[in-house]
């Protein structure tokens, strides 16, 4: 065992010797160079105090870094399963690039699914079929409740990736491909750049707890420059991010080395210094004073749709919102949820795993919250996390969704490759990176028309879709048309699975739901603490 241990450094020292007895023939040049080299290396590694292997296993040892350094690499082309997914399956990939690429999805010979499987689910079909829709009509109204008009959405959109997180040719080809396909584009709370207004597609002006584009010098809100922001027409909607689904309850941190000129001007922020955003809002501290806040930023931006995202925590915390909002009458024109499940450039493991709650239970409670509280009708609501083809739409609508976003589904469109190294800064397609020799290989026309394909291509496969459920919009769609697979030998309709409140249940108390009715009843509209 000892001599295979030494074995590499042995045989590099042997072959230095007697190379160096040969010189200075032309062979035992390149040869004693290399040796002597490696030799070099085998006994720092033999003396190093840092690495066991290395003091053990000199030279080889070095090996266990460069397979670990190649392992994603390796498992992502050689092993990994077209339906293994982490986070995303080669299948779920491979259909965004062949959308965006328009070329075909068809798959011959049958599913490669395990339709036996627990946990499938699939779209009960109609034996009257409906005529394929036009998807340009999936659309919906949201907001206009105070006089201004509503903004006409799409159904699906690009989710919030801020220009910092995004680079530059990144964002210009999201925005041109959602003015392309007449979608709307989510800025991220990094604000609005040059970039996003570069093609006047839609905006969706995100605004988080760093205030970024709206702020006064000591990162307070400032209403003067929300104003004049929001008076932009190519701005459609305000979006205030309470917290994100990847790490929800954590805060930011752009260090002031990657504050560029740029980013400082678009965020407004000094150039250099590191860029905070808060794990909590410093305008309001009680579900009271939240939707109070939203109704002066509905007032400044002359009635403009505002809204909130959220990724799910405590339930009452949310709950306590809604008192809020019957108590003042005032309450937003639409509510994202976002998904723990839902990505982000980086996020500490514990937060990424463990921490908020799913999308899809998510989405339940708020659907049923708000339809509890007699609310539903005015307020829409949005869905995002792991969102790439029709039927993860279907899905996500079928449970109580007006719309959809995708983020990393259209980060695919771009020609991201799921390498994992958005916190780099080394993004090997341009994608997640401010290196400007990086993205420039992402060349704007061609990403942009491939972001407008894979919406064209997955609404059209939606409309397909419903209309062979016998339907003609998708916001006909209901948990009686989504069955899954519960065991060997059973499958329910979601209409089973899940509870659905009736309207202004949780008002009259006219059921008692275990969970719901004991949540109402500890939330307060005036604290986020908990009833006594």
């Amino acid at each position: 065992m000892f001599f295979t241990r030494f074995t590499a450094l042995g045989v590099c020292l042997i072959s230095a010797i007697v190379a160096g007895v040969y010189l200075p023939h032309a062979w035992a040049v390149p040869l004693f160079i290399a040796s002597a080299a490696l030799s070099a290396i085998g006994l720092y590694d033999l003396a190093q105090p840092l690495h066991s292997v290395r003091r053990n296993y000199p030279i080889i040892g070095r090996l266990r870094w460069f397979f670990e350094e190649i392992r994603p690499e390796i498992r992502q082309y050689l092993i990994e399963g077209d339906n293994d997914k982490a986070p995303f399956s080669r299948a779920q990939r491979s259909l965004v690039y062949a959308r965006a690429k328009n070329e075909s999805s068809d798959r011959a010979f049958g599913t490669l699914v395990d339709v036996y499987q627990n946990g499938y689910e699939f779209i009960a079909h109609s034996t009257r079929p409906a005529p394929v829709a036009d998807p340009a009509t999936f659309r919906i109204p949201i907001g206009g409740h105070d006089g201004a008009p509503p903004y006409m959405a799409s159904i699906f959109n690009i989710s919030a990736m801020s220009f910092g997180s995004l680079s530059a040719n990144a964002i210009r080809a999201l925005n041109k491909g959602a003015r392309l396909g007449g979608f709307a584009h989510d800025t991220g709370e990094g604000s609005i750049s040059p970039y996003h207004r570069e093609h006047g597609g839609d905006l969706i002006w995100e605004i988080g707890s760093g205030y970024f584009g709206c702020r006064t010098a000591d990162g307070r809100f400032d209403p003067v420059r929300f104003a004049e922001q929001a008076a932009d027409p190519q701005i459609k909607m305000i979006e205030l991010k309470l917290s994100q689904g990847a790490k929800p309850g954590h805060g930011g941190i752009l260090p002031g080395e990657k504050v560029t000129p740029e980013i400082a001007a678009t965020r407004g922020v000094p150039v250099g210094e590191d860029c905070i955003s808060p794990a909590r809002h410093r305008e309001f501290s009680t579900p009271l004073e939240l939707v109070k806040f939203l109704g002066e930023l509905r007032r400044l931006s002359k009635g403009k749709p505002v809204g909130m995202k959220l990724c799910v925590g405590q339930p009452w915390e949310f709950m306590g919102m809604v008192k809020a909002m019957r108590e003042t009458g005032i309450m937003p024109d639409y509510i994202v949820v976002d998904g723990s499940e839902g990505g982000t450039g980086a996020a500490p493991v514990e937060f990424a795993d463990n921490l908020g709650m799913p999308m899809r239970e998510s989405l339940l409670f708020v659907h049923n919250t708000l339809v509890g509280a007699g609310l539903r009708k005015r307020i829409k609501i949005g869905a995002a996390g792991k969102i790439v083809s029709a039927f993860d739409i279907a899905s996500v609508l079928a449970l109580g969704a007006d719309w959809t976003n995708a983020g990393r589904g259209f980060m695919f469109a771009l020609g991201c490759i799921q390498s994992l190294s958005c916190h780099t800064n080394r993004c090997p397609v341009g994608v997640a990176t401010q290196d400007p020799m990086r993205q420039r290989a992402l060349v704007v026309p061609d990403k942009a028309e491939r972001v407008f394909n894979f919406h064209r291509n997955t609404m059209k496969a939606l409309a397909e879709m419903i209309a062979a459920a016998g339907l003609n919009h998708p916001s006909q769609l209901g948990p009686h048309h989504l069955v899954r697979r519960v065991s060997l030998t059973e499958i329910r309709l979601f209409s089973q699975l899940h509870i659905f409140l009736e309207d202004g249940e949780l008002l009259t108390g006219s059921h008692d739901r275990d969970f719901y009715s004991a949540a109402w009843r500890l939330a307060r509209s005036d604290s986020f603490e908990l009833a006594r």
